[in-house]
C-alpha cells in the first residue's frame, strides 16, 4: 500500500513540475512575441514609369546600408504605375529604406559603364550625385507609425 501511495505523490509531483515548466515557457513566448511587436512603416512609390517588373523595398540600418540584405526585405508587384509595402514590428531606432524598380525581375540593380540602368530612391528622397548616402536617407522610429512616399 505505502508503494502505491508513494507513486502516486510521485506521479503527481512530477506532474506539477511539467505543468509548472510548460506554463513558464507558455509565458516567456507571450513575452518574446510582446517584445516583437514594434511599429510599422508603410513606403508608397507613385511615380513608377512603367508596371513592368517588380519594386524591391529594403529597410537598413547603418550597419546593412548599401548591402543586399536590409533588415527586412520585400518586392511587389506594380499596379498604376504605383507600388506601396509595410514593413511591421519595426523597433525603435534608426532606419532608411532603399527601393529599386527591378524591371527584369533579376532581385539587383543593373548598370551599365557604373551607372544604374534602374529606377531607385530612398526616403527622404535626397537629390544627389553618386551613391546614396545613409545619413540623407535615415529617419527615426520611436512610438508612432510611420508613411513615406519615395519619388524616383
Amino acid at each position: 500500500m505505502k508503494t502505491t501511495t508513494s507513486f502516486n505523490q510521485t506521479k503527481t509531483i512530477l506532474l506539477n513540475v511539467i505543468l509548472f515548466f510548460a506554463l513558464s515557457l507558455s509565458t516567456i513566448a507571450q513575452t518574446e512575441q510582446n517584445n516583437e511587436t514594434g511599429q510599422t512603416i508603410t513606403v508608397t512609390v507613385n511615380n513608377v514609369k512603367n508596371n513592368t517588373g517588380q519594386v524591391i523595398f529594403g529597410l537598413h540600418n547603418n550597419q546593412t546600408w548599401m548591402k543586399t540584405q536590409g533588415i527586412q526585405n520585400t518586392s511587389t508587384k506594380i499596379e498604376n504605375n504605383i507600388a506601396t509595402v509595410t514593413f511591421k514590428n519595426v523597433k525603435p531606432g534608426t532606419y532608411a529604406v532603399m527601393v529599386l524598380h527591378d524591371e527584369n525581375i533579376n532581385n539587383r540593380m543593373d548598370f551599365k559603364n557604373g551607372m544604374p540602368l534602374e529606377n531607385y530612391g530612398m526616403t527622404n528622397t535626397p537629390l544627389s550625385y553618386g551613391p546614396p548616402q545613409y545619413s540623407d536617407a535615415k529617419f527615426e522610429v520611436t512610438n508612432q507609425d510611420l508613411d513615406f512616399k519615395v519619388r524616383f
